[in-house]
């Protein structure tokens, strides 16, 4: 810590392959929950957190250009919940907390590569109901496998994704002749342009945060402390909290405009631990 007893750490840009940045000495991106509730605000100050609601469903839906998916994000609905209803053939209001557990398990298997086997172990289910499940979900969102097959095709011919604003991600492995590594490099090269867009789209929030701060010479009001995967997290004077959580909120979610909207849920309270 330093004279004022307040602890650092060192934000390293270039610290993962996604984009995404890491955090070292120490590494308080990963900081368990029960030890959350030690980090406090200053006096005067609150902790508040805004983080992206289901960023990267989002970046999916707006990469695909899915009917469908677009279509639940538009509407406003929980995701996770659309694509039980769809995947398990029911209702809105027929899904139950199990039905929605699995489809978000199907949900980021299919934004990470998971094959069959992979999903089959995640859900707990047998591998028939796992390749049920992964086929009917392609059915539903038919653009999103088309979209797919796109990235890796040109990632092979290239060499190279890419993620919306263009940062690129390479993988001299897709040439390789071991079937593992090959195999290995194209699951990466799915998720690449959906981890990189939303790492992306965090960093450009940070930025956009802090130009709407100092053009409203709000910067003395909300200092940001850390950027924790989809969350930023800032201290922000007491009285400045009820005008100033709607106004970053709004930042963030402008950030990409177009097509999908980018929900930031905002909460504050004394620490770490209790902002929910």
């Amino acid at each position: 810590v330093d004279g004022q007893k307040r602890l650092h750490t060192h934000l390293n840009q270039t610290g993962t392959t996604t984009g995404r940045m890491s955090s070292d000495s120490p590494n308080l991106q990963n900081i368990p929950a029960a030890v959350r509730q030690a980090f406090i605000a200053a006096p005067g100050f609150k902790w508040c957190s805004f983080d992206y609601s289901q960023i990267e469903v989002r970046v999916l839906a707006l990469l695909s250009g899915d009917p469908g998916l677009l279509k639940i994000f538009q509407a406003g609905e929980d995701v996770h919940t659309a694509v039980a209803a769809t995947v398990f053939g029911v209702s809105r209001d027929q899904v139950n907390k199990e039905m929605r557990r699995r489809a978000k398990v199907i949900n980021f298997g299919i934004i990470y590569g998971m094959g069959v086997n992979a999903l089959k172990a995640n859900l707990g289910s047998t591998r028939e109901e796992a390749q049920r499940f992964y086929d009917q979900y392609f059915v539903s969102f038919p653009k999103i496998r088309s979209y797919f097959d796109e990235v890796i095709t040109e990632a092979r011919k290239i060499g190279y994704t890419e993620t919306l604003f263009g940062r690129r991600r390479y993988f001299p492995g897709l040439k390789s002749r071991l079937p593992f590594v090959k195999a290995m490099n194209e699951r990466m090269a799915m998720n690449a342009p959906l981890q990189g867009t939303a790492a992306d789209i965090v960093k450009l929030a940070m930025i956009e945060v802090d130009e709407m701060l100092e053009a409203e010479k709000l910067d003395n009001q909300a200092f940001l402390l850390l950027q924790v995967h989809d969350e930023l997290l800032y201290e922000i004077k007491e009285e400045a909290v009820p005008k100033l959580l709607p106004k970053i909120q709004a930042a963030m979610s402008r950030v990409v405009e177009g097509g999908v909207p980018f929900t930031v849920h905002a909460a504050a309270a004394d620490n770490w631990g209790e902002v929910k």
